[in-house]
């Protein structure tokens, strides 16, 4: 069985207006996830992500380095059960 979870993870630094949410989303897709990416008052950026966990914890690496442009001071991670909800990987506005 594979092992399904989920996490919420929030960016902090320079995230928003250097193209972090189509990196995210294009990470999350290649790594076969499911969930969203959306920026947060405040200048913060949250990636809501489920799948296998070996690819959630190689989207929080990604997360972790960010786009070129992006200078990702701190990420958050919050850990939960696999729900299934999403069917895709979208960037909400």
């Amino acid at each position: 069985m594979s092992d399904l979870a989920s996490v919420r993870v929030i960016v902090y630094g320079r995230v928003q207006g250097v193209f972090f949410r189509a990196f995210a989303s294009r990470e999350a897709k290649e790594l076969g996830l499911t969930g969203y990416v959306r920026n947060l008052p405040g200048g913060a950026v949250e990636a809501q992500a489920e799948g296998e966990r070996k690819q959630l914890e190689k989207l929080i690496d990604y997360l972790k380095a960010g786009p070129p442009a992006a200078k990702v001071e701190r990420v958050k991670t919050d850990w939960s059960e696999y729900t299934g909800r999403y069917s895709g990987f979208v960037i909400k506005y």
